[in-house]
Formats: structure tokens, C-alpha cells, sequence
């Protein structure tokens, strides 16, 4: 989070509550479907596998970030309250920052488990890091909430009395490059979040040729019995995974880069980069034989709802 006084007024704030709030739902909306569906099975008893502990987490994560960023817009829009006190700026960042770690932590992770799932390879470090992985999972969701929390922090520690400090100080076109301090905390996104992001991508990569490979050698087996269409599946969600994670972390750092440069905060390219979370999830559930069949069953009420309430709109307007 930065500054919102750079270059910003009113109106422009208020053309940007709108879009926030259309990511929000649409946000909640798909996440909170994910969740539901996942926990009502974990109710129920029904089998839970370590890619919908890691799912229903990364839904979690990315509904608080977009609240966070929702909450940020409306109060100095909605409500034109001045977020001008460092401190105040440094904590909302500090808890924007947080969710975004976990994001970016689970998403990497949810890479390296379908990697480690999916590919066919038989070493015995393979085996070990697979079945490790299926059997700790909730250990590594704890482990990225814990790095998540460590990379927070210790920069918004060093940053509050900085910019308790600054705050103290009348901010003149002289100090303004100092007064953007807060950078600092927010150029940690950077190195920290690179090592999620690369390893997503490298297992992404990895789990891509592995596939294609293997689609190769059964096509080149002539065996017409065999159904390509799965493995086609999930090489489309592996290049759209790779895809978000590379737009995400360019997003990410045009608007650290730009702020750190020119102290504005380019607040249309948050709420744009909020909504690629749930275009995210929502191809997830496309892609999840399960979360799609729940995904149908609604689908299926809502369009027979429909027809339902606009005959009996009929019959009463007939009755009158």
C-alpha cells in the first residue's frame, strides 16, 4: 500500500470502488464456493485429499486479500477518509502484504504437489518428496503462513517508527522521495516473493514436459484405446497456472516499481490484479471434476428456478 494522495482525487477514488467491489463479489463468490464445497465433504466425512487442504486455504487467502484491498478503496472513497497517517498505511499494507504471501506460498505449493502427483517418474528422492508431501501437507500450509508471517514482520517492525518519525515531519516536494520510506517494507515483496513464484513456475514447467512427453510416447504407441483427453486437461491448467503466476508477479512489481519511483500508488492495477485470482479459481473449478459436478448441481437449480419464478409472476399478473 502506498500513499493515495499521489496525483489522486475523490472522483478518481470513487471510479475505482466500483471495480473493487465487482472483484470482491466475483471473489467470494468463486472462492467461498471452493471452500463450501470442500468443508461440507470434511463435514460429512468424505475423503479430503491434500490438494483441497491446499485449495480451500488458497480460497481463505485470496478472499482476505481482496477484502483488504476493497476495505482500503471504500474508506477513502466512500466514506473520503484520508488514510494520511503513516502508521495507519503501514499496518494495512503490512496485512495486504500477509495474504498475498499465502497466496503466492500456495499456489507455488499446489504446483509442486500436482507436480509430484501427476508426473510418472520412479527415483527414490521422487517417491520420498511425494509421499512426504501427501502425508504433510497440512505441515507445509503451516510452514507458508509461518514464512508469510516472518516476511511481514520484520519489515513492518523496522517501518513503523520510520514513519512515526516521518509522520512527525511536514511532507514538501524536498522530502517526498523520503517520506515514500514505506518502499522499503514493500520491496521485501519482491525477494520474497520471488523464490514462491520461481518454484512455482519451475514445477509448472517441469510437470508440462513431463506430460507432453508422455501424451508423445502414447500417441506414437498407436494405441487407440488409450484417452488423451485427460492428460490434455491438465496441461491446460498447467500452462494457465504458469501464465498467472508470471502476470501476477509482473503486476506486482510495475506497482512496486512505480511507486518506489514516482511515490503514486497505481490503484486500478490492485483491483485488476485481484480479479486474476478468481479467474484462477474459477478455472480450478472447471478443471476439478468435483467442484465442477458441485458447480453443475447449482447451475442446473438456478436455471430450473428461473423458468419456475417467471410462471408464477405470469399466473399472478393473469389473477389480477
Amino acid at each position: 500500500m502506498a500513499d493515495p494522495t499521489g496525483g489522486h482525487t475523490d472522483i478518481q477514488y470513487l471510479g475505482l470502488l466500483a471495480p473493487a467491489l465487482i472483484a470482491l463479489i466475483a471473489g467470494l463468490v468463486i472462492h467461498s464456493f471452493i471452500i463450501e464445497v470442500n468443508v461440507t465433504d470434511w463435514w460429512k466425512g468424505r475423503s479430503v485429499t491434500p490438494v483441497d487442504h491446499i485449495v480451500t486455504c488458497l480460497g481463505i487467502s485470496r478472499i482476505c486479500a481482496q477484502c483488504v484491498i476493497t476495505l482500503y478503496v471504500s474508506l477513502i472513497s466512500l466514506f473520503l477518509i484520508k488514510l494520511d497517517s503513516p502508521i495507519s498505511r503501514v499496518i494495512i499494507g503490512a496485512v495486504y502484504a500477509f495474504f498475498a504471501y499465502v497466496n503466492v506460498w500456495l499456489t507455488s505449493l499446489l504446483s509442486i504437489v500436482f507436480y509430484l502427483k501427476i508426473s510418472n517418474f520412479h527415483t527414490r528422492l521422487f517417491l520420498y518428496l511425494r509421499g512426504m508431501i501427501a502425508h504433510r501437507t497440512v505441515y507445509f500450509i503451516g510452514a507458508a503462513v509461518l514464512l508469510s508471517t516472518l516476511s511481514c514482520l520484520m519489515p513492518f517492525m523496522m517501518a513503523i517508527p520510520d514513519e512515526a518519525k516521518e509522520g512527525a515531519n511536514n511532507i514538501t516536494i524536498s522530502n517526498l522521495y523520503k517520506h515514500c520510506i514505506y518502499s522499503k517494507t514493500i520491496y521485501n515483496y519482491v525477494f520474497v516473493g520471488f523464490f514462491p513464484q520461481l518454484f512455482c513456475c519451475i514445477s509448472s514447467v517441469l510437470l508440462f514436459t513431463s506430460l507432453y512427453h508422455h501424451t508423445t510416447k502414447m500417441k506414437m504407441s498407436s494405441n487407440l484405446s488409450i484417452n488423451l483427453e485427460t492428460y490434455y486437461s491438465v496441461m491446460k491448467y498447467v500452462f494457465f497456472t504458469f501464465m498467472y503466476c508470471i502476470i501476477y508477479s509482473i503486476d506486482h512489481f510495475v506497482i512496486i516499481f512505480h511507486y518506489s519511483s514516482y511515490c503514486v500508488w497505481l490503484g486500478w492495477l490492485y483491483i485488476v490484479l485481484e480479479f486474476l485470482p478468481a479467474l484462477h479459481s474459477s478455472y480450478l473449478i472447471y478443471r476439478t471434476p468435483k467442484l465442477w459436478s458441485q458447480m453443475s448441481k447449482v447451475l442446473q437449480n438456478v436455471t430450473d428456478f428461473l423458468p419456475q419464478r417467471k410462471d408464477t409472476k405470469t399466473r399472478e399478473n393473469i389473477q389480477m
